[in-house]
Formats: C-alpha cells, sequence, structure tokens
C-alpha cells in the first residue's frame, strides 16, 4: 500500500520477489507430484529441489524436511507421543516453556493432563534450574522451547537447554519458526531432535510450514493419513506452488541474512533511543539477547489497542504482541509469565522491522509516536485519538 510504513514483519513478511517468480512458474505445471510421467517428474523436481533448500538453510538432510500446511501443523505434527532417540525410552509427556506460541501451549497429540509448564525470568528467558526440576527423576518428556519469542524477541538459550533435556533421556522440540531468517541457525549446533518453519515469516507465501527432524530420532508418526506423500510423514497432495515459494524465499534469506541482521539492529537500536525519550517507557526484554529486529514497548497508562488504531491512522503498521492473538481483549501470556502486572501487560506494542524497513521508516514511526503519546497520555482518555 503507497505512502504506509510496515512495521508488523513478526506476524507475516511480504513475498518475496523470488518466491513469487517461483511459485508463478510452479502454478503453470500441470502434474502431481507422485506422478511418474514427465509432468509429475518436473512438479517432483520443483518440491525436492525446495526440501534441500528448507534443508540447507537448517542444516539438515533433505530427506529430514516434511512439508506442511504451516506453522501450527508443523508443531502439531511434531508434538507426539512416544518419540525417541536411537537408543532410549519413547516420551510419556510434554514439558513447554510458558512463553510458547498458542499452537504449542495447545499440547498437540498429547493429553492435558501430561502436560507442564517450566517459567522464565524477568526478562522473558527460559529458567534452566526450573526445565532441570521438571525432568529430574520423572518419565521421559518431550520438551518445546521455541529459538525466539514472536512477541518480544527475546532469544532462548536452546543449546544449554539441550543438554539437560538429553541427560534426562528427553526429547527436544524447537520452534523456529520466528527466528528462521533473522538469526543464524542449525539442527546440529542447537541439538534440537526436531525444528517447526513457516514459510510466510522469510517472504515465502502463507499455508506452508515444515517438520524438519534429526538423524536420530525415531517413532515419529504421520498427524494425516492417506495417500503417503512425504515419504509417508504426511498425506496430500503436495502445494507444489507453496513449497516452490518457501524453497525459493529460504534461498534468498540465507543469503540476505548477515547483512540484513546488522543493518536491522541498528535500526532497532536507533528506534529505542527514540522510543526511550518518553517518560516510563519500558522495553521489554531489553537485557535480553533478541531478535536484531523487534521491540516490544509500552508505557504506564498506555492501551495497546488505541495505540495500534494511532498508529495505522498515522500510516504505519505495528501490532498489540502477537498477531495470533492481537483480536483478543486480554493480556499477553508472555508478558504475564515474565511477572508483569495485567495493566502493564494490556499495553505492549509490537514494532518488527524488516529487509526493507529504511531509516525514514523508523523517523516516521518516532514521530507518530510523539504525536500520538502527547495526545493519548495526558489524561488516558481516548477520544484524544480523534484529534491525532
Amino acid at each position: 500500500m503507497p505512502d504506509r510504513v510496515y512495521l508488523d514483519w513478526n506476524a507475516t513478511a511480504p513475498l518475496r520477489s523470488e518466491a513469487r517468480t517461483a511459485m508463478a512458474a510452479a502454478l503453470d505445471l500441470s502434474g502431481n507430484p507422485s506422478s511418474v510421467h514427465a509432468e509429475g517428474r518436473e512438479a517432483r523436481r520443483l518440491v525436492e529441489e525446495a526440501r534441500a533448500a528448507v534443508a540447507h538453510a537448517v542444516g539438515a538432510l533433505p530427506r529430514n524436511v516434511v512439508f506442511t500446511s504451516g506453522g501450527t501443523e508443523a508443531n502439531a505434527l511434531a508434538l507426539k507421543p512416544g518419540l525417541r532417540r536411537s537408543t532410549g525410552h519413547g516420551t510419556e509427556r510434554l514439558v513447554v516453556s510458558a512463553i510458547e506460541h498458542a499452537s504449542v501451549l495447545a499440547g498437540g497429540r498429547f493429553s492435558p493432563d501430561v502436560i507442564s509448564a517450566v517459567g522464565v525470568n524477568g526478562s522473558g528467558v527460559l529458567d534452566l534450574d526450573q526445565l532441570r526440576r521438571a525432568l529430574e527423576g520423572k518419565p521421559p518428556a518431550l520438551v518445546s522451547i521455541m529459538l525466539a519469542n514472536n512477541e518480544t524477541g527475546a532469544v532462548q538459550p536452546v543449546p544449554e537447554a539441550a543438554e539437560i533435556v538429553h541427560v534426562a533421556g528427553g526429547i527436544l522440540h524447537v520452534d523456529a519458526i520466528q527466528a528462521f531468517g533473522k538469526i543464524a541457525l542449525d539442527i546440529k549446533a542447537l541439538k534440537a531432535d526436531l525444528l517447526t518453519l513457516s514459510a510466510h515469516k522469510i517472504g515465502g507465501p502463507k499455508g506452508v510450514g515444515a517438520v524438519v527432524l534429526s538423524e536420530e530420532l525415531q517413532g515419529f508418526e504421520p498427524l494425516l493419513r492417506g495417500g503417503g506423500q512425504e515419504l509417508g510423514r504426511r498425506a496430500g497432495t503436495e502445494n507444489v506452488a507453496g513449497i516452490a515459494g518457501f524453497g525459493a524465499a529460504a534461498k534468498a534469506a540465507m543469503g540476505a541474512l548477515p547483512d540484513d541482521a546488522r543493518r536491522l539492529e541498528g535500526l532497532r537500536k536507533r528506534l529505542e533511543q527514540g522510543l526511550r525519550q518518553t517518560s516510563g517507557m519500558v522495553i521489554f526484554s531489553g537485557d535480553a539477547e533478541r531478535l536484531p529486529n523487534t521491540t516490544l514497548f509500552t508505557v504506564p497508562r498506555l492501551k495497546a489497542e488505541t495505540a495500534v488504531i494511532g498508529f495505522d491512522l498515522a500510516g504505519i503498521a505495528v501490532s498489540s504482541g502477537s498477531a495470533c492473538s492481537s483480536g483478543k481483549v486480554q493480556p499477553s501470556h508472555v508478558l504475564e509469565a515474565m511477572g508483569f502486572d495485567p495493566e502493564i501487560a494490556q499495553g505492549a506494542v509490537r514494532l518488527s522491522l524488516g529487509w526493507s524497513t529504511s531509516s525514514a521508516d523508523i523517523d516516521r514511526c518516532l514521530e507518530a509516536w510523539r504525536r500520538l503519546s502527547s495526545s493519548l497520555l495526558k489524561d488516558g482518555d481516548e477520544t484524544r485519538l480523534e484529534r491525532f
């Protein structure tokens, strides 16, 4: 949209030109990738090239990438009892961090009575001692920890958590959906047994995701059964165009990652320096390692919904915390887990940057915030928004 600034990249990224080109070419194919004729083989070639690109992006083998309809299905597919490494017993329960995405908190195929949560500190970082206590001397667990939080951007100590999980005989699932394309990640370096990904967070199409398996993992079973696609791990004719777009976006994102990360971190620091000119400003997880593009902030008496509308009227797209829950009139579960009271949590506004974000965009955002905050924070009267 012309004359607007998009600062909601953690909700979704615009489609990359590389992905659009790949998808357009795939849409012209008539073959089913399971067919053996020439048309089918051409469709299969696109799927397998994309599989290799996604695998390369996370240091995995192509045969261990399972395409899904998105991140939510990928998480549901990953969270199942009975997973084990090449040696060891199958998992019997699920342990999640308290700041996980709703699709993980839902528990996948685990019964609610065998799901428990591990807390985080005030910076939004996993409490490793609490994780250790949750695992020691108990039945093997599948542990699910996101690599980076979608609201605060706080990066979690996943390799350290993996050591604790594996010593206790457990399996580690890492939701890398928000971190993918923003920081370098490798399934082996993370010591993860499963990773989940989503295409639209990196400039691919919506409605495509993946589960990535380690070589040691055993006991993985399909959630959807039928024709035996994806080596029998996810039934249903593959979304060839979407998968092709995912692969193209993965290649583009990995190629631009180092430069984008440095540039975006510089813009984020400049943004936060400007925000801190407002009295009472709180930058959540400001003292933790974060994604280079993410700022979650509030000030006392701010109502997030009103601020989001004010930014929108100024031509700037932002969100109130997670886009998946921003329509709900309730505090962020992430900020509650970090120990913030509901009044503060209800005022959180998320600004997330991406590859096309410019210095001019930051200037425009800060100017809008200065005008909006001076209007809304004088007496907390939302009717002042009408004069913004």
